[in-house]
């Protein structure tokens, strides 16, 4: 009688985590990346299962631009610092014998893009400072709550991935604590992070600037500084996770060639694994874009992918929706996105 119970129970927690998946993965079309993701859900919340991760192991982390929400035709925490920097060229004149700063102040995107990392560094740097955390959060939620999107016309907390979303609840449902790990500014990622994703300030891991104590008026605050200290991409992401997490995740989303580093190390570890990359060939829903791309590359990583048997997420093919809110088709599915998969 015990073993047919054993059994009975072992059926229902398998019939209950894919009931759980179809009903909260719903923007996602039924396939290989869907299923992936439910039948490791499955194995590692399965006591039973050789495969079990007990909850306080149960960790994932996610990348920010470009796989929770949009980063073309530039990284969201790069268009609120040229909007910031054209605020706050009033009082720093020198700003304009700066070319590059010049360059954004005249709003060419172009010579922006063009500067690479290290040149939009020096715009984040330079206009995310001055402020307390709490004065530069407030300003970023609230920049991010009413500021349209340059290309989809609508506010940028209105363009969180709906699959996504999805996809962190249904984690948390199923026992895993979910981190935002990001070559976004710490404290411009938490002015939004709890109330879009539903990530506590201390389970977002982003780039950091410079801050240090002081007093004004009698008070203690901290003020933030024009350097970057911390810049959370490539290889510096496994070492931000194991530093603020002390444990390695078992699953990891990323999108570009920036991710590829938290994917090798949390595929690194022992026990069940699974890696995830969100491929944007979808130009009709969204943009389309990987190898080359000037933003969000994804070269290096579709390789690895093939070579490590990663799991690469369509855009176009594997999600029903986009976006929060919106109410679209499928997009039709093309034979051209059977590559790299």
């Amino acid at each position: 009688m015990w073993r047919k119970r054993i059994a009975f129970a072992f059926l229902f927690v398998i019939w209950a985590s894919y009931a759980l998946g179809d009903q909260t993965l719903s923007s996602w079309n039924a396939g290989p990346a869907r299923q992936k993701i439910t039948d490791f859900v499955a194995r590692v919340t399965n006591p039973s299962d050789p495969d079990f991760v007990k909850p306080g192991d149960r960790v994932a982390v996610f990348d920010n631009d470009g796989t929770l929400w949009p980063e073309w035709p530039l990284y969201t925490p790069i268009l609120f610092a040229l909007e910031r920097l054209e605020k706050l060229a009033p009082k720093h004149p020198e700003w304009r014998r700066n070319p590059l700063f010049r360059a954004a102040l005249a709003h060419d995107l172009d010579r922006v893009r063009a500067s690479g990392e290290s040149g939009q560094l020096k715009i984040v740097a330079a206009t995310y400072s001055g402020d307390t955390p709490e004065k530069f959060r407030e300003e970023a939620a609230n920049w991010t709550a009413h500021t349209r999107h340059p290309l989809f016309g609508r506010p940028f907390e209105d363009l969180a991935y709906q699959p996504m979303l999805e996809l962190l609840s249904y984690l948390r449902a199923n026992g895993f604590k979910v981190y935002i790990v990001s070559g976004g500014e710490t404290e411009f990622l938490r002015a939004f992070a709890e109330r879009l994703y539903g990530a506590a300030p201390e389970q977002v891991l982003g780039s950091q600037i410079a801050t240090h104590f002081m007093f004004a008026d009698g008070d203690p605050i901290l003020l933030r500084d024009p350097r970057m200290i911390n810049h959370d991409v490539k290889a510096q992401k496994p070492v931000t996770i194991s530093q603020a997490i002390g444990r390695r995740p078992i699953i990891a989303f990323g999108n570009s060639d920036g991710d590829i580093e938290m994917l090798q190390w949390t595929m690194a570890g022992q026990g069940a694994r699974l890696a995830l990359l969100l491929r944007h060939d979808d130009a009709a829903r969204e943009a389309a874009y990987d190898r080359g791309a000037p933003v969000g590359r994804l070269d290096r990583g579709l390789d690895e992918a093939h070579k490590r048997g990663w799991t690469v997420v369509s855009m176009k093919n594997d999600w029903r929706q986009v976006f929060v809110g919106e109410k679209t088709k499928p997009a039709p599915a093309t034979q051209d996105d059977a590559r790299d998969r």
